[in-house]
């Protein structure tokens, strides 16, 4: 029997969610390496790394940082120190790549647009790795970036950085985790494994790049069992969807939401932005949605030239930053 045309268009989107990157202009090749195939970070297809950063950006670059352990598997971030602004008690900004829960690494992205622009202006940024599905399904990616936030908060002296501005951004299903973690508290149940138990994981701003924001809708496809592998869901009304969107859990007191999306964008379509920045609105959450024309997933030109461009978009995370963090 067919599926349904509901579930049949929620499992396209969410197959085409694990070629996200692939919209992107510049390649990315398979890092090598020994390891459990199941833990190693594995690069999305066209993925944008890590841009050339100038001497007068960056002081060093602390790479694999351990932040945390669940079972016999080491979380690793890397952590970018700027030149510029106080050594002391500096704002943090933590990007989480995409690549469709299943694919990616703390080295690419379509975010990373922003890095030489946060550094530039002072900020620490860490970039993490997550367990990614198959091999580990959700909540163990959202579980990892509340991690990776209460690791921070714990280090806060050992990284010269301000405990009480933790901003944090990511494309596609990064854009879906900070998003949750934007909006999900303890409560959430998320906040259990990887260790720093003691701390909490909440952010003081969220940059949330093209993520899906309400599962439930008609998001999925070209891989039917996709679906099931990321997520444990056996159908679109399953209720580990609405568990993990990030519009579940909005309330009065979520942190400022900047949200950025392509109108061209047939892998998440805007109007799952559209949704996440009313339901934001409705709770009472400063929200603003820049609508980025011309643009596909991960800004890629589609019809023309995508305004704003991937430099002034970098600008635009940063200033949200500066107005929300530095204030």
């Amino acid at each position: 029997m067919n599926p349904p045309m509901k579930l049949r268009n929620y499992l396209r989107t969410l197959g085409l969610l694990v070629l996200a990157s692939a919209a992107s202009a510049v390649a990315q090749e398979k890092t090598p390496g020994a390891g459990n195939e199941a833990t190693r970070p594995r690069p999305a297809v066209g993925a944008r790394r890590v841009p050339q950063l100038a001497d007068s950006q960056v002081s060093k670059i602390e790479r694999d940082v351990t932040y945390g352990k669940v079972g016999d598997v080491e979380l690793k971030l890397d952590i970018y120190h700027p030149k510029n602004g106080s050594a002391k008690s500096r704002p943090v900004a933590v990007y989480v790549h995409g690549g469709g829960w299943t694919q990616g690494s703390k080295a690419s992205g379509a975010g990373m647009v922003a890095l030489p622009e946060l550094l530039q202006r002072g900020y620490l940024v860490a970039s993490i790795d997550y367990r990614l599905a198959p091999e580990f399904k959700f909540p163990a990616q959202i579980e990892d970036a509340k991690c990776a936030v209460r690791f921070l908060r714990a280090h806060a002296k050992e990284y010269d950085l301000d405990p009480t501005r933790i901003g944090v951004f990511g494309g596609s299903a990064g854009g879906h985790l900070v998003a949750l973690l934007g909006t999900a508290d303890a409560s959430a149940g998320f906040d259990t494994s990887g260790g720093w138990t003691n701390q909490s994981s909440r952010a003081q701003a969220v940059v949330d790049l093209f993520g899906p924001a309400d599962l439930t809708l008609g998001v999925g496809g070209a891989n039917p069992r996709l679906g099931e592998n990321v997520f444990g869901a056996k159908s679109r009304d399953d209720e580990v969807l609405k568990r993990a969107s990030p519009v579940t859990y909005a309330t009065l007191d979520d942190p400022p939401f900047l949200i950025l999306h392509g109108d061209q964008d047939r892998v998440v379509p805007l109007a799952q932005s559209e949704r996440l920045l009313a339901v934001l609105k409705k709770s009472g959450v400063p929200a603003t949605l820049v609508v980025v024309t011309n643009a596909g997933h991960s800004f890629a030109p589609a019809g023309g030239t995508p305004n704003p461009d991937r430099k002034e978009i970098g600008k635009i995370i940063a200033d949200f930053f500066d107005k929300t963090l530095r204030k």
